[in-house]
């Protein structure tokens, strides 16, 4: 990284807590690789903002008075941010969430970028139109775990939550949101409506023996329940031989409910990947061009590996 002058520009990511995140590693190493392939310094510096529930509006105001360019957006903040941004793209729209925001002339513009990183991990990995995913949590990023899902074509997308009301109305919201936005549009559409059922937990023991794919969206076993899982040790056992275990969250690595995947001989996935991804795409709508992925996925790897 160079020298943090007056004139560098500000990139960040906002969320509540955001001490763990990896992006500040990936996105500063990526600037500073695409410096010297260029052969000239991109003079930006990406940092982390913790920004809390209810300081929102204030920050983003604060944001556009000191010129920051653009942020990522992380837990709780995907979906609260919709109604302060002047434009949302169509697949933002469409998931209901927004995970990467910029400036522009006409204010603050929003996109999702978490499908695509979702499903990278997942391509070619089997023949999904048979499967059954079982999604736990409701949040915005299981909003975008429920595209990414429809997308690859699964024929039963399983949303497991703790508030009966509150699964109703995630469910009610995807209506209005897929109206008329095609997959051409990278919008799953709204054929897959029928596909999707919501649960409350209790239901989860006769669930998990159906779940082909296993995505936990929820916080539990990020720092600071670096010891807990969403499921017990009882729960894993109930998934079949052939599930995948993709949790989102990438520190700690491997979570502990990845921990107890591996345990039972179960293919295992972490965010890190989903976060390189969305990060790479992310950074070139703020620079408009291309990003070093491998580089990006280096530097976080190496990160966690000390």
């Amino acid at each position: 990284m160079g020298v943090i002058t007056g004139t560098t520009k500000l990139l960040g990511v906002i969320g509540y807590p955001v001490e763990h995140s990896l992006s500040p590693i990936m996105h500063n190493a990526a600037l500073t690789s695409l410096s010297r392939n260029v052969g000239q310094r991109l003079d930006y510096i990406y940092v982390a903002l913790s920004v809390g529930p209810a300081d929102l509006a204030t920050a983003l105001a604060g944001f556009a008075a000191i010129g920051l360019r653009g942020f990522n957006v992380t837990i709780p903040h995907k979906q609260a941010i919709l109604p302060l941004l002047d434009q949302v793209s169509a697949i933002a729209q469409a998931v209901g969430a927004v995970n990467t925001v910029w400036r522009t002339e006409q204010g603050w513009s929003g996109t999702n970028t978490d499908v695509q990183g979702f499903l990278a991990p997942l391509q070619g990995q089997r023949d999904w139109q048979q499967t059954t995913a079982l999604v736990l949590g409701s949040g915005g990023a299981a909003r975008a775990v429920i595209a990414g899902c429809a997308q690859l074509g699964c024929k039963a997308i399983r949303v497991v939550g703790r508030d009966l009301q509150k699964l109703k109305y995630f469910q009610q919201s995807w209506n209005p949101a897929l109206s008329g936005i095609s997959s051409r549009t990278a919008g799953p559409g709204t054929a897959f409506l029928k596909n999707l059922h919501i649960h409350t937990w209790t239901d989860l023991p006769a669930l998990l023996p159906q779940a082909d794919l296993l995505v936990n969206t929820t916080p539990v076993g990020m720092h600071p329940q670096v010891n807990q899982s969403p499921l017990s040790g009882h729960d894993v056992e109930q998934l079949p031989t052939q599930a995948i275990v993709y949790d989102l969250i990438y520190t700690p690595s491997p979570t502990y409910l990845l921990k107890q995947g591996r345990a039972r001989g179960l293919t295992t996935i972490n965010g890190l990947e989903m976060l390189v991804q969305q990060g790479a795409a992310a950074l070139e709508i703020w620079l408009n061009q291309p990003a070093p992925m491998d580089v990006m996925r280096q530097a976080a790897q190496e990160y966690l590996a000390s």
